[in-house]
């Protein structure tokens, strides 16, 4: 193992008076440390040792699911004998949870014994970005791990937590206030946060960016490139910013490249679920993912429920792995993602290359093959004054291209268009163009480039 690495120096809040340092803080946040502690030993361990504390752990949340959980006592039955050890290859054999039997299946999934040492049960709900929206029930142990694995975000970039963060997102309370957030919040002296949400344009959004003048920038990838490509037309660029930190879309290289022009700082993105908390986090030194495994475990599965290799795109199937009020076993979130290599970072905790988004963002064709469209949005400007673009899959061979321009287009201007998303999708396509005063964001909040919006597309890739 890795000798351990230090962590950035935060002065820690005491609750005890007359001792200041070393801090004593508050239970909760002395957990957390806890568990932060623990994090920074478990991330350099050798995968197969990974892989034995989590099987533990999953005995634990195994049996206590069959116990307690009717939706499993249905399910798996006699299939699952908690006699025998548990082995990966007999947990892969577990029948797989989907979206649409947890947003049915609610009450049953409901534990009916919570172990108390677990703290207070609330129910939260997804954003709904994908038009189904679901429910579930998390304890205050899900909270202490959310906010560790936000201190070890923070460790792995090194952040200087006295500085100001600025937050444009959606469904937070707006405002300004004396600290970054739940994990921070009376356990580590941090500065203050301001937050704003999306539905202001984003002039206004980059102006009032200007009177913050934050050194950190949390939003979705589509605002930072908007905010970008204004900076890069002559606006002010944000003097104090240092990084940017992205969330809930999915992160191009092309947006990393506008925020590094724009502002010559990186980007850092993370990856979760409401229903699950922290799923990924960008390595420090690299610009893949390594997988919380302390947390979550997480298979990439191909169409056959098989492992993928790397570089093959395949589902994402995770497992909470102290979620015990609702677990949620071999979930199915409707993500797709591309496992990796080792990391030559030292980590032994897994790599995913790169994250692919749901499968309503997919391309489908008759033949049933699926792509992953990419589409540059300055590729878009270079041709045409597009300001706001999404592409929609109609039917198996038609494209609708909703654009909102400054000025009306030519049709050379349209060929062009066209000739360029024609020729980053597979042959047989048409491109069909539809203006817009605007497109609008999600209900929560996201914004997506491409979306697959016919019925017979969706059903013939999702399970």
């Amino acid at each position: 193992m890795k000798q351990f690495e230090e962590l950035p120096f935060w002065q820690i809040q005491s609750v005890v008076p007359g001792a200041a340092w070393p801090a004593l803080p508050a239970p909760g946040g002395a957990a957390v440390l806890a568990l932060l502690f623990q994090f920074e030993r478990s991330q350099w361990l050798p995968l197969q040792q990974l892989r034995e504390r989590q099987l533990q752990q999953l005995e634990l949340l195994l049996q206590h699911a069959l116990a307690t959980v009717p939706y499993y006592r249905e399910r798996w039955g006699a299939g699952l004998d908690t006699a025998l050890p548990l082995t990966l290859e007999r947990f892969a054999a577990l029948p797989l949870l989907t979206r649409r039997e947890l947003q049915e299946q609610f009450e049953n999934l409901k534990s009916g014994n919570v172990p108390p040492g677990h703290g207070g049960v609330k129910e939260s709900q997804s954003s709904g970005s994908t038009g189904t929206p679901v429910r579930i029930l998390k304890t205050q142990l899900s909270g202490l791990f959310w906010n560790a694995f936000t201190l070890r975000d923070h460790a792995w970039h090194r952040r200087n937590l006295r500085g100001k963060l600025a937050t444009i997102r959606h469904g937070i309370t707006e405002g300004e206030f004396e600290h970054w957030g739940q994990a921070t919040n009376g356990l580590v002296a941090d500065g203050p946060s301001v937050v704003l949400g999306v539905r202001d344009s984003v002039q206004t959004q980059l102006r009032w960016l200007e009177r913050q003048q934050p050194e950190y920038l949390m939003t979705y990838p589509s605002i930072a490139a908007e905010l970008a490509k204004l900076v890069l037309a002559g606006e002010n660029r944000l003097a104090q910013l240092r990084e940017v930190r992205t969330l809930g879309e999915v992160l191009t290289p092309e947006v990393r490249e506008l925020c590094r022009q724009a502002w010559g700082v990186p980007v850092t993105d993370t990856y979760s679920a409401e229903e699950i908390g922290y799923i990924a986090l960008q390595c420090p030194l690299h610009e893949h993912y390594h997988t919380m495994e302390e947390g979550v475990l997480v298979e990439i599965l191909d169409e056959q429920d098989q492992p993928c290799a790397p570089g093959q795109l395949g589902r994402v199937v995770v497992t909470a792995l102290h979620s015990f009020a609702m677990p949620l076993i071999r979930y199915e979130l409707g993500d797709y993602a591309e496992p990796g290599e080792p990391c030559p970072c030292g980590r032994g905790l897994p790599v995913l290359r790169r994250i692919g988004g749901r499968v309503r963002n997919m391309l489908v064709t008759a033949a049933g093959e699926r792509y992953w469209p990419a589409f540059g949005a300055r590729s878009f400007m270079q041709i045409a004054p597009v300001q706001q673009c999404q592409l929609a899959q109609m039917t198996y061979d038609l494209i609708e291209a909703r654009l909102v321009t400054s000025a009306p287009l030519s049709a050379e201007q349209e060929d062009g268009l066209r000739a360029l998303i024609l020729s980053r999708l597979p042959p047989g396509f048409r491109v069909r163009f539809a203006y817009r005063d605007e497109i609008a964001r999600s209900a929560g909040g996201k914004y997506e480039g491409f979306v697959c919006e016919f019925p017979a597309g969706v059903t013939g890739v999702s399970r």
